[in-house]
């Protein structure tokens, strides 16, 4: 007689999403399950294997070797769950599929919502889980099989994967009206970094880089204040609190509303290409695939 599978999908989801959240409770309220419901999926499996999967404490739970095992694992057949999924699409109506995608303060702000919004009505049966991370957290996320794509900026390496060009921006000045370096149109990097800066939350990419650009300089920024999105770091320069870095597309959008001056950095690093990665596009379901071709298509000149 064949003996049965120990595990079936609901279980692999469920725990993908307790590993995810490093929590019983939220893994259980993401898979739409009672904590008890759970708890006890987790143990069947358990003791299914011989072995523990999580190390329970009260602040968590953490994976054990073997359950960093069973993760990895999860996510390959999750994945090929939703390739299935999205190549029998076009044959049974009603299976919708889903993709997980990555992407950095840029993208997430200003090249997506338009876009990504566009794609989501054009296509009613797949749905995208969105998240903003930073580049070198996109690239694990995406070798690791959390993101199936990822949207990445800057100079962080991306050896192995599938990379297509995306949109390319520059990092730019912003000042008040009345501040002494809104009478230039250019300048470098090192010329601001004696005047106060507004930046974004320190969980932001555009944080860490130019807090990581100062450090090359052999500086450190003075930030008076830090606040969640370009617009309102735009407005707080605008009341004179201080200068900030941001792309060049926010900038000027955002100076038709406030008054704010837009100066151009001339140092290498300020010109950054986006870059679409995944495994492998190729690999990834129908409409994988797609959703990358759509963004693609997008990009000027393409």
């Amino acid at each position: 007689m064949q003996q049965r599978l120990f595990f079936d999908l609901v279980d692999l989801r469920l725990f993908v999403n307790i590993a995810d959240a490093n929590s019983l409770t939220r893994g259980a309220e993401r898979s739409f399950m009672s904590l008890a419901a759970a708890s006890m999926r987790i143990k069947n499996l358990e003791d299914a294997l011989g072995t523990k999967l999580l190390h329970r404490a009260s602040h968590g739970v953490t994976l054990t070797p073997a359950g960093q095992a069973m993760l990895h694992n999860a996510l390959l057949i999750l994945q090929q769950t939703e390739r299935l999924r999205g190549d029998l699409l076009e044959y049974a109506k009603g299976v919708k599929g889903r993709i997980r995608l990555f992407a950095n303060t840029t993208a997430m702000t200003e090249f997506l919502p338009a876009t990504l919004g566009t794609f989501l009505s054009t296509h009613p049966q797949v749905d995208v889980d969105l998240e903003e991370r930073m580049s070198h957290d996109i690239v694990r996320a995406v070798m690791e099989g959390s993101a199936d794509l990822g949207i990445v900026a800057g100079t962080v390496r991306t050896d192995g994967l599938d990379v297509r060009p995306y949109h390319k921006d520059r990092l730019v000045l912003a000042t008040p009206l009345d501040h002494p370096l809104a009478e230039r149109e250019r300048i470098p990097f090192e010329d601001a970094l004696g005047h106060d800066f507004v930046s974004l939350h320190s969980g932001s990419a555009i944080y860490s880089f130019v807090n990581q650009a100062a450090s090359d300089l052999g500086a450190t920024l003075s930030i008076r204040v830090q606040v969640s999105s370009f617009d309102a770091l735009c407005r707080m320069v605008a009341a004179g609190a201080g200068i900030g870095v941001l792309q060049d597309s926010s900038a000027r959008r955002l100076a038709k509303f406030t008054d704010i001056r837009v100066v151009e950095l001339t140092d290498d690093w300020a010109e950054r290409q986006l870059k679409i990665c995944a495994q492998d596009v190729e690999a990834l379901p129908t409409f994988g695939r797609e959703l990358v071709e759509f963004l693609l298509s997008t990009v000027p000149g393409e």
